[in-house]
Formats: structure tokens, sequence, C-alpha cells
């Protein structure tokens, strides 16, 4: 018996891949770890220091399909479906910054490194400054990308903040509001935060809408959201705390804009802060040769004195 669940399990896995294959980049691979007590699925590919690049909602490691292939030719580049999102299992607690900080503090030592780079955007940027804040051993240099730190965000509508905060922090009503309908709230919301309206092509939609529909999709995307105030209540406790690592800031004009580098400037001794002119929220599609020119810049060498 055993052994039958045994192949059936390869056997769903193998189809997993095979349905997944068809998103990868060319020479990429999809793979499955445990970290931290779940399964986790990344992308990974090249070879050199080891780059970390964590997505944020309603994405998956898809987001950065455009720009792993260019990355990698410079370093390992690994990309993770964040917990209960894309192929990674879907676990009933754990959707704190803390957790899944540590998620990603487990997938860096299974890699063999012992520090990385670590780029995050959205909500990913929020589990890289956490992870930051854990461990600044495992994070050489830090890159946030169109997010606002744990605790900053405006969530009050009322006051110029953006709505859909309550709506996906509230219990069951915004799975019931999108169930059949997973598709078009994402690429509403996605269509509602881009500048550059036709970044986030269907076939991008398509692929994050098929994860986010599956059982229990939405509810971990939401579950997101629903941590945000246990977030910013642990972050506070480390309100002293200044980073040590070199940071990046970049934003999307029509994004967050200046006030990500805002944010972080009383916290980090070593920033800078750039601006994508021409995107919204989605820097990595909707200005993926930008992305790539900084990220290839701030992480070069630093030049030998003579």
């Amino acid at each position: 018996m055993k052994k039958l669940i045994s192949l059936f399990l390869l056997s769903l896995s193998c189809l997993v891949l095979s349905s997944n294959a068809y998103a990868l980049p060319r020479g990429a691979k999809s793979e499955f770890m445990h970290v931290n007590g779940i399964r986790m699925h990344y992308v990974k590919m090249g070879h050199g220091p080891l780059l970390i690049l964590l997505h944020g909602w309603p994405q998956t490691w898809y987001e950065w399909n455009n720009v792993i292939p260019v990355l990698a030719s410079k370093f390992t580049v690994i990309a993770p479906d964040l917990r209960g999102l894309g192929l990674s299992e879907k676990t009933q607690t754990g959707y704190d910054k803390q957790t899944i900080a540590n998620d990603i503090a487990e997938l860096i030592k299974h890699q063999g490194g012992s520090s990385a780079f670590v780029v995050g955007h959205d909500m990913g940027g929020k589990v890289a400054y956490v992870l930051s804040l854990l461990h600044p051993e495992l994070i050489s240099k830090l890159i946030l990308v169109d997010c606002m730190p744990p605790g900053t965000e405006n969530m009050d509508s009322a006051k110029g903040g953006m709505w859909h905060y309550g709506f996906h922090m509230a219990a069951d009503f915004p799975e019931m509001l999108t169930k059949n309908r997973e598709r078009e709230y994402i690429s509403a919301q996605m269509r509602k935060w881009a500048h550059q309206k036709d970044a986030i092509t269907p076939r991008a939609i398509d692929e994050y809408a098929k994860h986010y529909a599956s059982p229990g999709g939405m509810t971990a995307g939401f579950n997101y959201y629903r941590a945000l105030p246990d977030d910013a209540k642990f972050v506070s406790t480390y309100i002293d705390r200044k980073f040590t690592m070199p940071i990046l800031t970049i934003a999307g004009r029509y994004g967050v804009s200046d006030n990500l580098f805002k944010a972080m400037r009383p916290k980090v001794d070593n920033l800078k802060g750039v601006i994508a002119e021409e995107s919204g929220h989605f820097v990595p599609e909707e200005a993926p040769t930008f992305l790539v020119e900084q990220i290839m810049n701030f992480l070069a060498p630093e030049p030998r004195p003579n």
C-alpha cells in the first residue's frame, strides 16, 4: 500500500510539474523542498551568488518570468511560491510575515548559501523586510520593490487609504464575493494598480488565476492581508533596530512612489532609492528592463581599491 501511495504521489507531482512547465523560462527548473514544516515550490535557474525573488499578491513566482533569464546570467536565481500560493502547500495558519520569513530563511540555508541577495515585491517585500530583521546574517543586500514596511500602510479608506485592505481582511466575505469570479477580480485589481495597462498579459492573468481559484487559494491570499495587524505589532518591537545591510528601494512613480524610500530612510544607513517613472505597482512586469538594470548595478561587486 505504501508503495502504491508513493507511486501515486510521484505521478501527481509529475503531472503538476508538466502543467506548470509551459510557463517556465527556457533552462529553468521547477522544484519542491520541505522548509519550516511545509512543502514549498520554487523555480531555479542560473549559476553564481544566490538571489531570492519574492513575489506579491495576487501573483506567484511567475511575476518574475521576464527577468529571471537575464538575472540567471550572473546569479543562481530562486523564485519561490510563497506559503499557500502557487504550487506551495496551503496551510490553515502561518501567514504572518514572521513565519513566512522563516520559510525563506530555511530555503536559503537548504540551498547551501551562507547568505543571499533578496528582492521582495508587494507582500514579498514585507516578508523580505521581516526576514532582514530576524536573520540579518542571511541577507547580503536587500531590494524592496513597490511595497510598504509592515505597520506603515494606510488601511483607512476614509483617510485616503486603499479600500481593498478592509475587504481582504474581513472574514469569509471576500471569498464569498469572489467565488467563481477569481480571474475577473484579479484582472481588475491588477489593471487598477498598473500604469502600463497592457503589461500584465492575459497569459499572466491566467497563470495567477488558476492558482488562486484552486481550493483554498483565495483564502491563502486574503490571509496575507488578515495577518497585517499582527505583522505591524511584531515589527513595532524592532522600532529601534537599524538595518545593517545595504538596501535599495525601487518604486513605481504611479505605485508607492517616494513613500517607500521615505519610510526606510530613518532605518538604514546605506540606502539608495530609485523610481521607475513609467510604472505603477507591478514594476517587475511593467518595467522589467529598468528593474534588471537596477538590480544588476546594485548587486555588482564593489570595485577593489588600487
